[in-house]
């Protein structure tokens, strides 16, 4: 049972003689401001406060990962929004992912180390709605604008050229989908299907669930449905066939090679490199980053409202700052690894250039394309 009913003061001062009743034990909950007691479910009250020295930790992890997701996320926007020949239509979506992750984390990362600071939220009910809105718009505009790079991908390579090209039209349309969407979901626990509340050692909110209500158990099924597996899908749908497709196009041109009395159609650095290999390492990279950022919050949200084992606030924590890091990695994954953001990116900052950068190398994972005798593309 949560404790929703007597907000304030009064909550808060019955909550101190409840603790004293248990033989004076000090909860997480003791840690809380009387104005956020109300919204602090009663599963928490069994747990002691945590160590100050975990505060700490958690403080300076999340400002190391906001520092370089923002500069990160940062750079890649400006980078492709200046250069004209990256402002195509499958890059207005890398634009879109790193603005996303850019923003939850600027918005997101300060409030939580000061509340690490101060081992509990300081900012009261109202910011903690927000708080909990921004991570959930963001953070499922991230989810679905990651499901339809990987789709845009897939339609190129293994469509080809029957593919209907996607345009500057297309690609805004589905950034407006993906953020009506994101929306759609953060506004429903604001009007009562589930609600936001304090989570684990207070120093975040997010989707309440530990109530066992049908309300919030089907707004977490639906959003773990939709906003997870669903995007997952899409993912690993779209890598399988882009790898198998691939493969094809590698195996042809061997067999064109053989034909012709020469040991390969590629020249140079090309001839010892295994597309086919480069590709799957991407693929295998792409799932497995997103694999290790969501799961556990999914796991959390599940375990929570199904009571299959004990949430403690330390795992809930840190659950959640494993999903933030997404925004770290994803400018890795999109876009550092597109060679001609690359040259871009020397171009307008020189001294990152390290030992002479490759100004054409093939890249797998940022659209480069090859064609084969017949003219049919492949790219990744």
């Amino acid at each position: 049972m949560s404790v929703t009913g007597e907000p304030g003061f009064a909550s808060w001062t019955a909550h101190r003689m409840t603790a004293g009743s248990f033989g004076g034990n000090i909860t997480v909950v003791d840690k809380a401001l009387p104005d956020m007691v109300h919204l602090i479910d009663a599963h928490w009250y069994q747990y002691a406060p945590l160590n100050p020295l975990w505060h700490g930790i958690q403080g300076f992890t999340i400002a190391i990962l906001a520092s370089i997701a923002v500069l990160g996320n940062g750079v890649v926007i400006y980078i492709f929004s200046t250069t004209k020949s990256l402002r195509t239509p499958s890059n207005l979506l890398v634009i879109n992912l790193a603005f996303s992750d850019f923003c939850m984390m600027f918005t997101m990362a300060p409030p939580m180390v000061i509340n690490c600071y101060n081992q509990t939220w300081v900012f009261g009910p109202f910011f903690c709605q927000i708080y909990a809105m921004c991570g959930s718009t963001f953070g499922t505009v991230s989810i679905l604008t990651m499901s339809c790079i990987a789709w845009d991908r897939y339609n190129v390579i293994v469509k080809g050229l029957s593919a209907k090209p996607l345009t500057i039209k297309g690609s805004l349309f589905q950034i407006f989908l993906v953020w009506s969407s994101s929306l759609l979901w953060t506004i429903a626990p604001v009007v009562g299907w589930s609600r936001y509340v304090p989570e684990g050692n207070l120093t975040a909110c997010g989707t309440d669930y530990l109530s066992t209500d049908w309300i919030t158990q089907s707004y977490i099924v639906s959003y773990t449905i939709f906003c997870y597996f669903l995007p997952l899908g899409i993912i690993i749908y779209a890598y399988w066939y882009i790898v198998q497709a691939v493969a094809a196009h590698e195996k042809s041109m061997r067999e064109q090679a053989k034909k012709m009395n020469v040991a390969t159609l590629r020249s140079g650095e090309q001839a010892n490199t295994s597309v086919e290999c480069k590709l799957a390492k991407v693929a295998l990279m792409t799932i497995s980053l997103w694999f290790m950022a969501w799961t556990p919050y999914m796991v959390t949200n599940l375990v929570g409202i199904w009571q299959v084992a004990s949430l403690n606030p330390l795992a809930t924590i840190w659950s959640s700052v494993f999903a933030k890091a997404n925004a770290v990695y994803n400018p890795i994954v999109y876009a550092i690894s597109h060679p001609k953001y690359k040259q871009a990116l020397y171009k307008k900052f020189p001294s990152l250039k390290c030992g002479g950068a490759p100004e054409d190398s093939a890249s797998v994972a940022s659209g480069v394309t090859n064609v084969d005798n017949e003219g049919k593309t492949a790219s990744a």
